[in-house]
């Protein structure tokens, strides 16, 4: 059943995010925009669009976040292979997206003493190198 969805939910998402896709959608808005005067712009005619847009809407949800969960899924793992491999690197970072708030938040305050640290570093080596010139 997941293998089924997820072909789906891939070709779907795949169709959905063309050039011809939307041109089409935005063809049907505008036929229905124009059909309005041969309606009325009766309650019906407006209940047509809006009941297809929130149909579609709320299939779509599902669809998007099932190709981002994916897609992220491939990302922290290609992460996690490039931080087994190089040597030196920190194993705890690995699977890090199942950390807690708190974990993470630790983590981005270290890189930013680091990132800070390796700034300075830069600045002291432009400056001594001014002054020798």
């Amino acid at each position: 059943m997941n293998e089924i969805f997820r072909k789906i939910a891939t070709r779907i998402s795949q169709t959905t995010g063309s050039a011809k896709t939307f041109i089409f959608a935005l063809i049907v808005i505008i036929t229905w925009a124009l059909s309005g005067s041969f309606f009325n712009y009766s309650d019906t005619w407006q209940l047509v669009i809006n009941t297809t847009t929130t149909v579609v809407t709320f299939l779509m949800v599902f669809i998007i976040q099932n190709t981002q969960n994916r897609d992220s899924k491939a990302v922290h793992l290609k992460l996690d292979e490039l931080i087994k491999s190089i040597r030196g690197a920190r194993n705890k970072l690995l699977d890090s997206e199942n950390l807690s708030d708190e974990d993470l938040e630790k983590l981005h305050q270290e890189y930013e003493r680091l990132h800070q640290k390796y700034e300075a570093a830069i600045r002291n080596r432009k400056q001594r190198e001014r002054k020798s010139h």
